[in-house]
């Protein structure tokens, strides 16, 4: 059984925390370095929900894509949520790991694991990484469908294979457009308008898109906007996450198990469909 130091050596070996942006705030969060480590969870984002399921799971180690204290803090009072979240945790010896940005750039990365999950094939990053002389690291992917389909068929595509949240799929752009070239970014990425038209992707899958950005965007070319939940276009990531763990394990010889957590920490709960005026 390793110890936790050890694991987390290799999972900073897969997402390096000085590839994650200076903003950034990735690493370990709590955990002690020599406790042993035999059971792993995957998850988008470090709530109270996942916590529990740790906890009930008996893992030892928590591995979360967004992180717990982004802006820093000064208190980890059980009275705040984020502190109690913290309280849970060093009470059942689960330490927490966080791998945001960093696993964006990665290779595979977090936009990987979307393309794959949406059955396209990447052909290149959208922002490749200078430091990556293979040029196969950087923020977002450019892809391929296997054959070209209308705008209508790839939303529904996404639909099906993307996780279901009660945001579900919106679409900006001519639903019978045919489309082959599709850029896609996990999480919010309408600051990447201008590399996805320099790319001359069709369509541009992501999350998080805002009224003023899509609309400019819309003006500038005839881009297909497709906006998936942001916990929607992540989670395919903790899949692919815990299956390069256990890859690691594997040659160690460490016989780790590894668990990704299917509870839905999306925020919005509910979706009613409004009707379009009518003249």
């Amino acid at each position: 059984m390793p110890a936790l130091s050890e694991v987390l050596a290799a999972l900073d070996a897969l997402w390096p925390p000085e590839r994650a942006e200076q903003w950034d705030a990735v690493g370990t969060v709590c955990g002690d370095p020599d406790a042993p480590v035999s059971r792993v969870l995957f998850a988008v984002d470090p709530v109270q929900e996942v916590v529990d399921e740790a906890v009930k799971l008996g893992a030892n180690l928590l591995v979360t894509h967004h992180p717990l204290y982004l802006r820093g803090t000064t208190t980890v009072a059980a009275d705040t949520f984020k502190g109690r979240v913290v309280h849970t945790l060093i009470k059942n010896d689960i330490a927490l790991h966080v791998a945001h940005t960093n696993a964006d750039r990665a290779d595979p990365g977090v936009s990987d694991a979307l393309a794959g999950a949406l059955d396209l094939r990447v052909t290149r990053p959208l922002v490749p990484d200078p430091s990556d002389p293979a040029g196969r690291r950087g923020l977002g992917r450019i892809c391929e469908l296997d054959r070209p389909e209308s705008v209508s068929e790839f939303a529904a595509r996404a639909a099906a294979r993307l996780p279901g949240t009660a945001q579900g799929i919106r679409v900006a752009g001519d639903p019978e457009r045919v489309i082959r070239t599709v850029a896609v970014c996990g999480g919010s990425g309408d600051s990447l308008f201008d590399e996805v038209r320099a790319a001359g992707a069709d369509a541009y899958v992501t999350a998080d898109l805002r009224h003023h950005p899509a609309s400019e965007a819309q003006q500038h070319s005839p881009l297909v906007l497709v906006d998936a939940a942001h916990w929607a276009t992540e989670w395919p990531w903790t899949e692919q996450a815990a299956a390069q763990l256990d890859e690691a394990s594997d040659r160690h010889g460490w016989d780790l198990r590894t668990h990704v957590s299917r509870t839905v920490t999306d925020p919005w709960t509910a979706h009613a469909a409004s009707t379009p005026p009518t003249e």
